[in-house]
């Protein structure tokens, strides 16, 4: 989920702007960025509960506490819900999972100073709070009612509707956290490489990330809780997007995707206006009941990209959507991963000759199976775990032959080693909660809040 658009309002009369759209992001490799989002779950060190958004332990406190570090207060309706500074947001989640959507950056060692500095910055100010802040990928403790919501106008009208297509779409909201990476392409051939790799290959990432084995202070059985609850959350909406794969993908065939993915809302003079399940085909004919013969703006396409939610997303530029949240060091390993894969041609054309002959059937068994069973899930006579160290060798050359280096001459490379260590040891950083709560956590995720804050 976004922060505040700065996209034109220009009236769209015709579904060939929505392909120039996305054909704009296509920039030359030399103009190639890096922009990294991640989640958190905040928590009240006292009572270990998330914090509401207002009171002095509040998130808007916590949001004007970072202000002093320059950042600039947006509002919503005269309540604080986010902070710009030199195109970088911090943001809410529908329950107040605090945001950081980076700037577009050139390298992982930048990604990983601008990490530091905002983890530095939110403990500054939650610990005169009294606050906390833990990567995971779904909440340990704490139950759905549990959870608050954000005073944000399109939180309330997903909130209303998610319920009606699927289980855990409001678990999806208020009780998972991600961390992202947003990568370019050159042109429209290289978007479908790109794409159609990514895709294939997120379940790997997942596996290497899974973090999210407790519900409700209890095992839940899986590895990646947060990955399964995206298969229960909206089928309109989420998925592998078989169509990637076929002859002929697009700009405009995703744009086709898209024009069937049922809108959530407009905003429009300050107001969300409640748009729930209606077409936004219909909406570029000027059809729709809410808004009787009122054209889209290329903001409300803006929007309405953003309320699809596929492992790997299509805007103008690639998301990577497939990984729990984490401690630091993940944070920076995701982007690093996803760099050395798609950002040099070598290791793209390598990646791809990796996954070029998987059947729909087996991304679809790779998908569906690794919440569960991450690196030991069984694929092709052997499992998960030699794909990922195959995928992780790949990204490290790619990486090496970038050859971006830090002041002591180390390359992008070395932001991948949690993740090789994870995958030589077969053992996932679920697993290893899950060994901690059998033994020397005596059956409580309490400790969780301690020992891997941040």
């Amino acid at each position: 989920m976004s922060g505040p658009s700065n996209v034109k309002e220009s009236p769209l009369t015709d579904h060939r702007q929505l392909v120039e759209y996305l054909a704009s992001g296509a920039r030359p490799e030399s103009e190639w960025t890096i922009g990294t989002e991640h989640e958190k779950f905040g928590f009240r060190l006292d009572d270990l509960r998330p914090p509401t958004w207002d009171g002095p332990q509040g998130i808007e406190a916590m949001l004007r506490g970072l202000t002093r570090f320059g950042w600039q207060p947006y509002e919503e309706k005269g309540k604080l819900i986010a902070l710009l500074k030199d195109g970088a947001s911090v943001t809410l989640e529908p329950a107040g999972q605090l945001e950081l959507s980076g700037a577009m950056l050139q390298d992982i060692h930048q990604t990983c100073r601008e990490t530091n500095q905002h983890l530095r910055e939110v403990k500054t100010v939650s610990e005169e709070l009294g606050l906390g802040f833990l990567g995971m990928g779904f909440q340990p403790k704490w139950r759905r009612e549990d959870m608050p919501w954000m005073p944000k106008g399109r939180y309330k009208i997903m909130r209303e509707y998610m319920p009606k297509r699927g289980k855990l779409g409001l678990d999806m909201m208020t009780r998972t956290c991600t961390v992202q990476v947003n990568l370019d392409f050159a042109s429209e051939a290289d978007m479908v490489k790109k794409f159609r790799v990514s895709l294939a290959l997120q379940p790997i990432a997942t596996a290497l990330f899974a973090d999210s084995p407790f519900t409700e202070g209890k095992p839940n059985g899986y590895l990646s809780y947060r990955s399964h609850i995206w298969t229960d959350t909206d089928p309109d909406r989420t998925g592998m997007l078989d169509f990637v794969f076929e002859d002929g993908f697009s700009f405009e065939r995703y744009v086709d995707y898209l024009l069937d993915v049922p809108m959530y809302f407009s905003y429009r003079d300050g107001e969300y206006i409640d748009l729930s399940g209606q077409s936004f085909r219909k909406f570029l004919r000027g059809e729709l009941e809410a808004l009787p013969g009122q054209l889209p703006t290329m903001k409300d396409w803006a929007d309405h990209m953003t309320t699809a939610f596929p492992e790997v997303r299509l805007k103008k530029y690639l998301e990577m959507r497939g990984a729990d949240g984490g401690p630091w060091n993940r944070l920076c390993a995701l982007p690093a991963f996803w760099v050395g894969l798609l950002y040099d041609g070598e290791a793209l054309d390598a990646a791809w000759d990796l996954v070029k002959d998987f059947t729909m059937e087996e991304r679809h068994a790779l998908r569906d199976g690794v919440p569960k069973h991450a690196l030991k899930l069984p694929f092709r006579g052997a499992t998960v775990r030699e794909l990922a160290l195959e995928a992780l060798k790949i990204a490290g050359q790619g990486l090496a032959r970038r050859n971006r280096v830090n002041k002591s001459g180390t390359t992008e490379a070395v932001f991948l080693e949690p993740l090789v260590e994870f995958a030589l040891a077969n053992e996932t950083p679920a697993e290893r909660k899950l060994a901690l709560y059998h033994g020397a956590w005596n059956g409580s995720v309490d400790p969780v809040f301690r020992e891997f804050a941040y």
